[in-house]
């Protein structure tokens, strides 16, 4: 269906060039706060945590809201039916900072952020009655509320809970004439969801199967079977087309990316849009039905080598067979339901079957010819990484990475380059997410470490293929345990996968004396050996 000249080699360009620029960093969740840390004195040592917040308004029960509670006063149950209700009731004057001409007795306490700390605002909603108070951010991300260093001993017997400021607003327009009731608890998140591990499977998954998929989804006649079943080349046969197509990186291209990658960055951090998260979208469509549509024909055409050939004349495409037609069309298909239900919450699973298809046919075309290379490409995405995900904040005020990749200025838009599971077990939902370039770069690498085993006949214990993907697997270990303990904080994950597969094969190699081969090593010369081996 598709010109494999120019589909193949956009394939390539498409996800290194453009799509794992967005998608280096682990994002806890769609929904998730992103907290700033501040101070924890011993006379307010509360622990932070996530609050549900239930609204009805006018006994019609709403949208469930999310905030987080300060590090002083009551604690909120960890049940729903353990909370009471409480009706909403805004403070006058708004800011909570002095004594109220509202009636607060037995409500929830509206205020909004400033003009003064969070425990005067407290002690002036508790003293005027308030069971609970609720401040009103002047941002969407939450905020720790902490006690001033003054503050040496606390009397605030009430829960104070923040939300951000889309929930102020929201809960502004429904009491304008309306009675609106509020039920506060903070359930417990579980430590590990089964996302987690289906995520950490899939990663895991994806890379192996891309290194093996020549070995195995292939046969000695596939190429110029697929060839064959997709009339797209004029080498058709020769199997030379797929060799001129393979991507070598060099020193110098992994340098020029990463840069490249850095100044795209950045000018998605400022001028990105709902109209460029749809492009976005669009060309994911493309290379997600170029990536399916190559997965399915592959193994097609290792079982089918003696299916009777039909094809059909069309436009633009000239002679294209029937299989390839019909498999084109149906991968296509897919991509377009896809991108009309991308916001139902099963669309998840879409996603990840065009991401993975995507991914396993880049590290096919893309390979690393040593590791040489390796080093500069992983280590420069490691500085890359690190530098826009927790570095940027100094500069820009916020982490470029992780504010790109929820969509937070694209209307509510999410970029597709990243697979993503829906949390379980979380009362919070959101998803579990990977980027693109947290599987590509560092499956690059092991592609190349199957590669170097095959050539030189190691087994899986005395190779490094199997060390290499145990490495990834500890890697992404590392990650999750790193989002856990920064409390969902996006984490970017080359910070752990560089050092857990770069640095296992450059140790490995150092200690077999054979790192000067890996370092120099050259897939020409390789071929060479093996076909004077095989004449031998």
């Amino acid at each position: 269906m598709f010109p494999l000249g120019i589909c193949r080699r956009f394939v390539v360009s498409f996800p290194l060039l453009l799509l794992v620029t967005l998608s280096f960093a682990v994002v806890a969740t769609a929904d998730g706060a992103s907290q700033d840390d501040g101070p924890e004195l011993p006379a307010c040592n509360n622990p932070f945590k996530l609050v549900k917040v239930k609204i009805w308004v006018d006994g019609v029960e709403g949208e469930d809201l999310s905030g987080i509670t300060a590090s002083f006063g009551a604690s909120l149950p960890e049940e729903a039916n353990k909370s009471s209700k409480f009706p909403g009731v805004f403070s006058n004057p708004l800011n909570g900072c002095s004594n109220s001409s509202s009636k607060l007795t037995g409500s929830v306490a509206l205020s909004i952020r400033g003009d003064c700390d969070f425990v005067t605002k407290a002690k002036v909603a508790q003293s005027g009655g308030a069971s609970v108070l609720l401040v009103i951010n002047d941002n969407e991300e939450l905020y720790k509320m902490v006690c001033s260093e003054n503050d040496t001993s606390l009397n605030i017997s009430i829960p104070v809970v923040m939300i951000p400021k889309s929930a102020g607003d929201a809960i502004n327009k429904s009491m304008e004439e309306k009675h609106v009731e509020f039920l506060l608890y903070a359930p417990t998140r579980p430590i590990v969801d089964f996302s987690v591990i289906f995520l950490w499977a899939m990663a895991v998954g994806t890379i192996v199967t891309a290194s093996l998929w020549q070995e195995f989804g292939t046969s000695e006649n596939s190429d110029e079977r697929y060839n064959e079943l997709s009339k797209e080349s004029p080498n058709a046969g020769t199997g030379d087309d797929d060799d001129k197509e393979i991507l070598d990186i060099s020193v110098k291209g992994a340098v020029v990316f990463v840069i490249t990658a850095s100044t795209f960055l950045v000018l998605l951090y400022f001028f990105m849009s709902a109209w460029f998260v749809w492009l976005l979208i669009v060309l994911f469509c493309i290379g997600g039905v170029q990536g399916m549509h190559t997965c399915i024909m592959t193994p097609i055409a290792r079982k089918c080598r003696n299916c009777p050939q039909k094809t059909l004349n069309l436009p633009l495409f000239g002679e294209v067979s029937i299989v390839s037609f019909v498999v084109a069309l149906c991968c296509l298909i897919f991509a377009v339901v896809w991108a009309f239900n991308r916001r139902e919450s099963y669309s998840w699973v879409g996603q990840d079957i065009l991401g993975i298809c995507l991914m396993i046919t880049v590290l096919q075309l893309a390979r690393l010819p040593n590791i040489k290379v390796a080093t500069v490409l992983l280590c420069c995405a490691f500085v890359y990484d690190i530098f826009w995900v927790f570095l940027s904040p100094l500069i820009f005020h916020q982490s470029v990475m992780i504010v790109v990749a929820r969509g937070d200025n694209s209307g509510g838009e999410s970029i597709p380059m990243l697979l993503r599971v829906p949390r379980a077990f979380d009362p919070w939902g959101g998803y579990d997410m990977i980027g693109f370039g947290d599987i590509l770069f560092p499956g690059l690498l092991v592609a190349f470490a199957f590669r170097y085993d095959k050539a030189y006949k190691k087994h899986l214990a005395n190779g490094y293929f199997l060390w290499l993907i145990i490495g990834y697997g500890f890697g992404l270990l590392f990650t999750y345990l790193g989002l856990y303990l920064m409390n969902g904080h996006g984490q970017p994950a080359l910070l752990y996968l560089v050092p857990c597969t770069l640095g296992v094969m450059v140790i490995l190699g150092l200690v077999r004396g054979e790192l000067k081969e890996l370092w120099n090593y050259s897939p020409e010369s390789s071929s060479a050996m093996t076909n004077l081996t095989g004449e031998a």
